[in-house]
């Protein structure tokens, strides 16, 4: 699926949701929570959708893959210190919100990876580097894949071109259009 705002990103909206309770949490949070612990709390929280809109907006895939990181990066250090937070006794009565929370991180960490790993299979180098030229023969490339994959699917079962080899170089073709990123 392709997207043309960051804000229509499931990982995104997953992210917002991540600051919401975060902030919900740390607007009541215990009177112990060290006022540095929630500073950074907060910036790490922040930091997961931020690199993400940052990410969206660059023009390469590799600029993206790097926020996608820094991203994923900030989705663990949440969930280390809400794990932190976990252990110290006088945190336990708020222990179901924080381990909500933490699996909400690690779900973004976990669309993120996603994210990026599909990117890093991707022939498409990003928007930046796409012109019409670069289109049509994307275009023509992922056509011309679609048509060898169905002539295949058509021939007899025992027949040596389709056998998995054929068939799984096939299927590795990525599968982008218009000028923005995919998910």
């Amino acid at each position: 699926m392709t997207y043309k705002d960051f804000e229509d990103l499931p990982v995104w909206q997953a992210a917002a949701q991540l600051y919401e309770r975060t902030d919900d949490f740390l607007e009541n949070a215990p009177p112990r929570l060290r006022a540095s612990f929630r500073d950074q709390l907060e910036r790490a929280v922040l930091s997961v959708s931020n690199n993400i809109a940052e990410g969206f907006e660059r023009g390469t895939t590799n600029e993206l893959l790097q926020f996608i990181y820094i991203s994923r990066g900030s989705a663990g250090e949440v969930r280390s210190m809400l794990c932190l937070l976990n252990r110290r006794p006088w945190a336990k009565p708020r222990q179901t919100e924080i381990s909500n929370i933490k699996a909400l991180a690690a779900s973004c960490s976990s669309q993120l990876r996603g994210w990026a790993d599909s990117l890093q299979n991707s022939e498409i180098q990003g928007q930046r580097h796409l012109n019409e030229r670069s289109r049509r023969a994307y275009e023509q490339q992922r056509r011309a894949a679609a048509m060898q994959k169905r002539l295949l699917a058509n021939l007899p079962p025992n027949h040596p071109l389709r056998s998995r080899e054929s068939e799984s170089q096939i299927s590795k073709k990525p599968e982008i259009s218009n000028l923005k990123f995919e998910i």
